[in-house]
């Protein structure tokens, strides 16, 4: 994920920061526990894409 990138993207709901996960390529809404996924590459910032997270998920 590009660092520029990942800097002026935010979380399409809350427009709040994002979190890169590199394991699961998905970038991390901790507000709206939302899960934004990278699909070759790309950030898709859709919320009918996005994944909702539990609190484990969150660090």
């Amino acid at each position: 994920m590009d660092r520029n990138l990942l800097e002026i993207l935010a979380c399409p709901i809350c427009k709040g920061e994002l979190l890169y996960d590199l394991n699961n390529q998905e970038l991390i809404c901790k507000f709206d526990r939302l899960a934004y996924p990278l699909i070759d590459g790309i950030p898709v910032m859709l919320e009918s894409r996005a994944r909702r997270i539990g609190d484990e998920e969150i660090s």
